[in-house]
């Protein structure tokens, strides 16, 4: 018996060490790319046990596979201000991996948009579109355009500009785009246009998030922000606890942020803070979602605005001070590497039970790690926030049959897919020796689907 387990032991070690093998090599061929290392390290760290049971898959290489892009496009984004004066930008598309369907993954308009921050997206995006259980695979993109404070006219040159290239490596069956951080319904209009005019035909599959009158999907707006608190509402349903009576912070103010507060709202919940990139507002009476609406999808305003109307709420700059907030539930909704350590522990100190990942990876390692070590329940990114792309893939699927579905249509199969995810994840959790560590489970069920359909297409 003791033998065994030497061997056993043995073997749990050299498979770590070709883990810690492959991750090393990952930091030398992208070296600066703290994003995609990160992104790298937390699904590598929970594939361990797979790897021991499945040998196949340090055999087929899927790792050294997995990490590389099946294609990294860059490109010059010229457009014309209006002053006249030429500008210059930088687009890019990753299209990381299609192992189970198209390309599929969204497109940030943002300065901080750079090789490292669409990789890391990219490679996220490969595992939250196979738990979703839809036929598509990974990709991302964007540029380092900022589209706050520019007029529509300029947003609609940069956007025809950047279609005009993108347009070459797209297509409803090959990579299909949608929206992310700085581009919404508006961009994706402009880029849709453009696209129909050079193709010189109808494709109303090439592109997610649409209008709705032109091929987009009821429910697709509010899609991720509700996604997020069904998986959170299952996760607290296990522990006998639920949205009901609970005081939520959620960070950011854009969609996500907002529909996510409306559904945690629905189910019972008071939410007392939200933010932008400016800073924070506290509400003790409860946000007021219908001001925060007006304020940032009509008059385009600061979060600051709202304490006018408000004057019981209070308005604090550094957005990353609303994790000080007490809050049981805390959605960061915001953006990536939001919570750190500092702000994890914070919300420990303060009571939190659980946290539901609406942004892209919006806790850095060391920040889950005190979650986890709390025992604050916890919905990782890749499987909570999948809501979004889910939805595009229905979308996808009502523009491929020519109809539409009714709104509650496709948020009864919304909560469907997460209620699966849920599951999907706590049992491979189960499965694999950490119960209730969804962030492991989320990793080994995305991993597996993927992995599977790589070894069985060959080596390609």
């Amino acid at each position: 018996m003791k033998t065994i387990e030497k061997n056993q032991n043995l073997y749990t070690k050299s498979v770590q060490q070709y883990v810690h093998q492959v991750f090393e090599t990952v930091k030398k061929r992208n070296p600066n790319e703290d994003e995609f290392h990160q992104a790298v390290k937390e699904v590598f760290d929970s594939l361990v046990p797979v790897l021991e049971k499945n040998p196949q898959y340090i055999n087929q290489s899927i790792l050294e596979r997995l990490v590389e892009p099946e294609r990294i496009v860059s490109f010059r984004v010229p457009w014309v201000d209006d002053q006249g004066k030429v500008q210059v930008n930088r687009g890019f598309r990753v299209q990381y991996n299609s192992a189970i369907g198209p390309y599929k993954g969204g497109l940030r308009f943002h300065p901080s948009v750079n090789a490292s921050i669409i990789k890391f997206l990219g490679f996220e995006q490969t595992f939250k579109n196979s738990l979703t259980g839809q036929p598509i695979g990974g990709g991302k993109g964007g540029a380092d355009f900022d589209p706050k404070g520019k007029s529509d006219g300029e947003i609609m040159r940069f956007c025809q500009s950047f279609m005009s290239e993108l347009s070459k490596y797209i297509g409803p069956d090959t990579d299909v785009p949608a929206g992310d951080i700085g581009v919404g319904s508006k961009e994706i209009g402009f880029m849709f246009g453009q696209y129909k005019k050079m193709r010189g035909g109808y494709e109303a599959g090439v592109l997610t998030g649409k209008g709705l009158g032109y091929g987009g999907s009821l429910t697709r707006k509010e899609a991720t922000g509700y996604g997020t608190v069904y998986f959170v509402e299952e996760m607290l349903k296990d522990q006998g606890e639920s949205f009901k009576g609970s005081t939520v912070v959620v960070s950011g103010s854009g969609n996500v942020s907002i529909y996510a507060m409306e559904k945690a709202a629905e189910l019972g919940a008071k939410v007392v803070a939200c933010s932008d990139s400016n800073g924070y507002i506290y509400d003790q009476n409860g946000i007021n979602l219908e001001t925060v609406k007006r304020i940032k999808e009509v008059e385009k305003q600061r979060i600051s605005a709202y304490v006018s109307e408000h004057p019981d709420a209070i308005y604090t700059e550094n957005c990353s001070g609303i994790w000080t907030v007490p809050c049981d539930i805390a959605l960061p909704c915001a953006t990536q590497n939001e919570i750190n350590q500092i702000s994890a522990q914070m919300l420990v100190s303060n009571g939190v039970k659980a946290v539901g990942e609406g942004a892209n990876m919006p806790s850095t390692l060391d920040a889950v790690e005190t979650f986890l070590e709390n025992n604050v329940l916890f919905a990782p990114a890749k499987a909570a926030n999948a809501g979004g792309v889910a939805v595009s893939a229905l979308e996808m699927a009502q523009n491929s049959a020519r109809l539409s579905w009714t709104f509650e249509e496709v948020d009864c199969k919304l909560q469907s897919i997460m209620k699966n995810i849920y599951q999907n994840s706590k049992q491979a959790a189960q499965e694999y020796g950490v119960p209730g560590n969804l962030v492991v489970g989320a990793n080994i069920a995305g991993f597996v689907k993927v992995a599977d359909a790589m070894i069985e297409q060959g080596v390609i």
